[in-house]
């Protein structure tokens, strides 16, 4: 009953005028972000960072998580018109919404992935709604062990997971760790890394890192790589709606790429791109007719943005529950709740109710706008496409370096905000995860605040991480996962070395 009452007073909280104002305008911000190929949820969410400084809190993640909803849908639709996915998790979209596009049934493939992601983001909240709460109830019972364990945890899997090769998440994990020594210790008052520049006494701050990597970074890399000339758009024929034969093929990959998209969204390092491929792998191996995939099967599309939508969802659990980003997206938002001085994790439930079940309340609200707002408006998204892509990254980045200068108005803020930006493009090109690097960064100092305490209460004794079960078991695992991969690959050069 308590999650009931919760998400009722969350209710009230989001459906006031002020509230409801700024989640339209995250879902709109959304779409269009989304539509706009090569410019994603994190890009958008560090962008605004700096500009929503002075709004409260609660409206600022209402928008927030209308933007990540919103870019999420949008996506498909440059996916299916273009053949050029709006964010990555659109890509496996591309392969059969692109060929249903070329056959004349673009309609169908736009009305399936809009409803597909209604219906699976409805599921994915409700989901959210009563696993945040439970996570809560068993992070409440850790101690400083267990939450340095379960950092080590994060930090791996993102480290393992994301990017071509271990040893380049290690060097961007590194890089954020670095980042985040900067400043004076805690504990000590001692003075770290701050080369005698008195604006760095307080540490880098992670809104900086955060435009910096993913605004300046991303969209210098994007505008190095981008093809300037007119692509082909396929024009949508015929009705916007879907055929009885179409529904009846869609409805079960709804459900099945929203009961794929969520626990994998809410693990470490799972994000959108993993359910997706599952999703689409799954629907090719149940069908019927297994040979229409990649020729526009509209089950390649229904389950894959539904497990897209569900796995958004999924990011937001962790995230809300635990402090623990689970995508990069994930991690600037919570970049932004370090912004306003709050601190993420079971306390936020505790301390700030009307943020965490107003945020949660908008999701289902948003929902409801995005299914309006994307069949309907379809035409008016595909002509943003039309925008000339230098002035929209001119934009971002001169956008980026004013709201960088605003934070605390001094100049050595622009300096690094550019100096990681470049890094950051350097770090593309190395094909080097940013994600790593960022969440380092905000997990980093929480982590070292954790080791030391439990150090502190054990009296100086390390065995505290193995005695305790719970630490033992979670620090294990992320043994397993950093290790397994290593001996896995080392097997598969030995073969190839044999053969």
């Amino acid at each position: 009953m308590d999650t009931f009452a919760s998400l009722l007073h969350g209710f009230a909280i989001a459906l006031t005028p002020y509230n409801l104002m700024w989640a339209s305008v995250g879902v709109i911000m959304g779409t269009a972000i989304g539509v706009l190929p090569g410019i994603g949820p994190a890009l958008t969410v560090a962008l605004l960072l700096p500009v929503t400084f002075q709004l409260d809190p609660t409206s600022a993640f209402i928008m927030f998580a209308g933007i990540y909803y919103g870019a999420v849908y949008g996506g498909s639709t440059t996916a299916i018109l273009l053949n050029t996915p709006g964010e990555s998790a659109s890509i496996v979209t591309a392969l059969d919404g692109h060929a249903m596009a070329r056959t004349g049934r673009a309609g169908a493939a736009l009305a399936t992935a809009a409803i597909g992601s209604f219906v699976a983001g409805t599921i994915g909240t409700l989901a959210l709604t009563f696993v945040a709460p439970f996570m809560v109830k068993v992070a409440l019972r850790f101690g400083p062990a267990e939450y340095f364990a379960l950092m080590v945890l994060a930090l791996v899997t993102v480290t393992a997971v994301l990017g071509s090769s271990l040893i380049r998440g290690l060097i961007s994990l590194m890089a954020g760790l670095m980042l985040g020594l900067v400043g004076i210790d805690i504990q000590t008052g001692q003075t770290r890394f701050t080369f005698g520049v008195p604006e760095l006494l307080d540490g880098i701050d992670i809104v900086v890192v955060a435009v910096g990597l993913f605004a300046v970074g991303e969209t210098i890399y994007v505008a190095t790589r981008a093809r300037y000339e007119t692509e082909e758009l396929y024009k949508i024929r015929g009705s916007l709606w879907m055929t009885p034969v179409e529904w009846a093929r869609s409805w079960k990959p709804w459900l099945r790429g929203a009961f794929i998209g969520f626990p994998l969204g809410a693990l470490p390092a799972g994000g959108s791109e993993i359910p997706t491929f599952l999703s689409y792998l799954t629907e090719k191996r149940l069908a019927k007719n297994p040979e229409e995939f990649g020729k526009g099967a509209i089950e390649g599309v229904a389950g894959p943005e539904a497990a897209n939508n569900a796995s958004a969802a999924g990011v937001l659990a962790p995230m809300l529950a635990l402090g623990l980003p689970t995508s990069a997206t994930a991690a600037v938002m919570l970049a932004a709740l370090q912004q306003y001085g709050l601190q993420p994790g079971p306390q936020l439930f505790q301390n700030n109710p009307e943020l965490v079940w107003g945020m949660i309340a908008s999701l289902y609200i948003g929902n409801v706008m995005l299914l309006v707002l994307n069949l309907p408006l379809v035409g008016i998204w595909v002509k943003l496409l039309s925008i000339p892509r230098p002035w929209l990254y001119a934009g971002i980045l001169v956008f980026a370096s004013l709201g960088t200068y605003t934070l605390n108005n001094n100049v050595v803020d622009l300096v690094i905000l550019w100096v990681i930006g470049l890094a950051g493009f350097g770090m593309r090109v190395y094909e080097i995860p940013v994600a790593p690097c960022i969440v380092a960064l905000i997990l980093g100092p929480m982590a070292e605040q954790h080791f030391r305490r439990a150090l502190m209460i054990a009296q100086g004794d390390p065995s505290v991480f193995f005695t305790h079960p719970l630490s033992a078991a979670i620090l294990a695992i992320a043994a397993l996962l950093l290790f397994v991969p290593m001996v896995l690959r080392l097997r598969q050069r030995q073969k190839m070395a044999v053969a």
